[in-house]
């Protein structure tokens, strides 16, 4: 299981299949083609790479426990168990991707559960 982090360093999102991404209580919200990350509605989200979700800016907003690059990762919080998986939604072919920006060494502002 992949678990991602915000900038405060709480868990927020896993990944137990390499593909779907849930929140941490265990709703899931979006997928990963290659690395373009998609909410179940198809709308394009963000980016991943190199163990960071970054927004559609390029600004990171997730980050895994390796993350490599990007801005200072905070000191992770202690963390609940993740909630079990719910089934998935059925997924609504993707928007086309635009180019992927630059990741920024800067975090979002945003949080990942309002872009999905």
């Amino acid at each position: 299981m992949i678990e991602f982090f915000d900038r405060a360093g709480q868990a927020a999102a896993f990944c137990q299949d390499g593909q779907s991404i849930c929140l941490w209580d265990g709703t899931p919200v979006g997928y990963l083609v290659n690395d373009a990350v998609y909410a179940f509605s198809g709308r394009l989200v963000g980016w991943s790479q190199n163990g960071w979700i970054c927004d559609e800016d390029g600004k990171p907003i997730l980050f895994e426990f390796d993350a490599v690059g990007g801005p200072e990762k905070p000191k992770r919080q202690t963390k609940t168990a993740a909630g079990l998986g719910l089934p998935l939604p059925i997924k609504v072919t993707p928007d086309p991707r635009s180019p992927r920006p630059t990741m920024s060494h800067v975090w979002s502002d945003r949080r990942f559960a309002d872009l999905v």
